[in-house]
Order: structure tokens, then sequence, then C-alpha cells
């Protein structure tokens, strides 16, 4: 007979996401006439960039040809988009990045799940809290987080690091030293993220007590102060203790293209076990590349054209976030974020727990958020909303939460 992975048992409940989605089909279902806006996951709205969009006609074309059809990717990915990688996102910023660190892959979603897989089950974790679920859900599928305590909402092996309105939503070192720290900056669901100096001390905290980083930069792109990284490779010292998770999706809006990229840096060793070496191993026997044309589409975001365009789109976004916080603060909320991140995070009103907003949001405004207590113990008594909706739904459920 065979058996199960039963960590899976342990999971309480469905994906965040998924809740949402059944919360919010069974509401329309109920409600017909009521125009919903979702401004909940973090899905972007505007179409892909005309330079994108270039890219993926001339490579569709190429693809119908013998001569330019390609099959299998190379296991890191293609050069043409590796290179563009370690000369636009690396080299300006100092960044002491190979193309042979970069690993292309369908998202960062994917690898911030897959990544734990190079770590031992013993390894303990530390996470932000609150967090992006993933980083937890995976590891409790692996069954490295121990037993969970639903009065809690917290696994006895997790170190979780408080991020609250009280320390400005800055993580502070544990007191129990973890073998992995996973660090979202800017964060999601927050909003808010560290400067540089900060980072700096993190760097060197991982590699003081021999732990590896697991850095997730998915919303570097939306970074608006000069004293914040854009990648942790930016401090001195990364290299021997971090490994970096980038994403199109946000910058790019490729959330239903799907790219994006994992930096492993040949210096990051356990002992004389290179982890270049090991997630090489498992993108080669797990991973059969994005496709050609997408990762030509990525390839097409660092032309002086797709620049301009992908700035444009991120200004959009960003003037959706400064109009909720604006229009959220004058209504008498407590609003963080919305600075350097498109996610605005808000202290529920009253003494409403997270999903009495949610649910009260949804009945009487028609607006979708996500309720905080879903990213950790600490985020009960907050909501986050995004910014990726378009104008005139932003200033609509904006229009409509005021009216509360």
């Amino acid at each position: 007979m065979y058996k199960i992975n039963t960590n899976y048992q342990k999971l309480p409940g469905s994906y965040l996401f998924s809740t949402i989605a059944k919360k919010v089909a069974a509401f329309s279902e109920a409600n017909p006439d009521k125009n919903v806006i979702r401004l909940g996951i973090g899905d972007v709205t505007q179409p892909l960039a005309p330079a994108v969009i270039e890219a993926l006609h001339q490579a569709v074309d190429e693809m119908g040809k013998a001569e330019t059809f390609r099959g299998y990717a190379p296991d890191l990915g293609y050069e043409f988009l590796r290179n563009a990688i370690v000369e636009n996102d690396y080299k300006p910023r100092g960044c002491d990045i190979g193309a042979d660190e970069v690993f292309v892959s369908d998202g960062a979603k994917s690898d911030s799940a897959n990544i734990q897989e190079l770590f031992d089950v013993e390894n303990k974790i530390a996470v932000c809290d609150p967090v992006y679920p993933v980083y937890v859900d995976s590891n409790v599928m692996s069954g490295r987080t121990g037993t969970y305590d639903p009065q809690k909402g917290t696994w006895s092996d997790v170190i979780y690091m408080p991020c609250t309105m009280e320390n400005g939503f800055v993580p502070e070192f544990p007191k129990e030293a973890p073998d992995m720290i996973y660090l979202c900056l800017p964060n999601n669901p927050t909003g808010t993220t560290i400067t540089k100096s900060q980072l700096q001390e993190w760097v060197d905290y991982a590699n003081r007590v021999g732990a590896v980083i697991i850095y997730d930069a998915a919303y570097e792109a939306y970074i608006s102060e000069s004293d914040v990284a854009h990648s942790i490779y930016e401090c001195e010292g990364a290299k021997t203790c971090a490994i970096e998770l980038k994403s199109y999706s946000k910058n790019a809006g490729f959330t239903g293209v799907r790219l994006g990229y994992t930096v492993v840096p040949k210096e990051l060793k356990c002992g004389d076990v290179s982890l270049n070496g090991m997630w090489a191993r498992r993108h080669g026997t797990k991973f059969n590349g994005a496709p050609y044309i997408v990762q030509r589409a990525g390839e097409a975001t660092y032309s002086p054209e797709g620049k301009a365009q992908l700035k444009e789109q991120v200004a959009y976004y960003m003037k959706n976030a400064s109009a909720i916080k604006q229009g959220l603060q004058d209504a008498g909320y407590t609003v963080f974020g919305g600075v350097n991140a498109p996610y605005i995070w808000l202290k529920t009103p009253g003494s409403m727990t997270s999903w009495e907003f949610f649910d009260d949001l949804l009945e009487r405004a028609n607006v979708v958020g996500t309720p905080g207590s879903g990213f950790g113990p600490s985020g009960e008594g907050y909501f986050r909303l995004t910014a990726f909706g378009t104008w005139e739904n932003t200033l609509a459920a904006l229009e409509r939460i005021r009216k509360l």
C-alpha cells in the first residue's frame, strides 16, 4: 500500500488566496447585480508593454520557421537573457554577479517554494510576521515546521520575527539563531522596507551565525527612496550568505506570461559544497526552462523602449498606491506602505478582526482586499489593498470605502 506525504495534511485550510477567491465567487453568485472591485490579489491589470508584444510576435514567427525554431532551452536559461540581467540588473548597481550564477525560471513564486529543497529538513527557518504564505507553506510540505497551533496561528519549529507598527514593520534579529532566513523587501504584504544600511546588518548577521538568506526582491522596481537597496548583493558579503529571487510579474506585467530568475552565487557554500552546483542540478533535473518566446519577451524589458514603457507602468500603479494611501488617511484610517511598494497596509477600524473587515468590505462596499491574519499572527488587525487595479476602479473602490 502506498503512503502519502502526511505533511500536506498539516496545512490548515486552503491557500489564502484560494479561500478569498471562493468567498468572492459565492458573494458574486448570490449578488449578480453587484459590481465587485478586486484589490486583493497582487495581479496586474495593465496590458503588456509594446516592446514586449513586439518581441513576442517576432519570437513566435521564429518558432514557425525551421531555421530559427527552438526546442528545449538551456538549463540555466538562454545566454541573451542571462547576460541582459547581469548587464542591467546588477552591473549598474556595483554587484559582481556572473551569468552562470543566474537561473531563469517561470517565476519567483515557484523558486521561493522550490529553493527549500536544497536544505536539510532539520534546518530551522525564520520568517517575518506577517509573511508571504508560500515561504511557510512550502516548508510545511517538506516537514520542516513542526506542529501547528491553531489558537496562535504559529508553527512550533518556525522562528517568527514580528513586524508591527511598534517596530516600524522592520524585522529584528531573532533570539534563536536560524539556519534559513526569508526576507521579502520591499515587503509583501506590509508595503514597507528597510534601508541599505539595515540590510547590511542582516547580511553581517547571517554570515556571523552561518545562516542563508532567501531574499525575495520581486518588488524592487517600485523602490522610490535612494537609501533602499534594489539587490541584496549591493551589500558587502552577501554573496557568501544570500540567494536572491526576482520576478517579471510586477515590474513587467508577466503574471500571466510567467518569467523570473534566481541568483545563487558560486561563493555560497556549505563547507565544500556549492549551492550554485546543487541548484544547477535541481534545475536541470526538474525544470525544462521558460519558453523561448517568453525569454525573448524578458530580454525586451531591458531595451531602451522597454525600460521607458515599464517605468510608465510602475508609475501608473504607484499613482494608484498614493491615491489609496492619501484617501484612506483622509478618511481616518491608519495606513502604511505605498511608497516603495504597490501595497497599502491599514489597520482595521475599531476592534474588527481582519476577516470581519474583509466580509464587511465585500458586503457593504463590494470591494475585495486581503485579511492581514492570512499572512501570519502579527497580521491580525490589519488589511492589505493592492495598487494593481485600474485607475478608475481604484478611485471607485476608494470612494466606496470612504462611505462606510
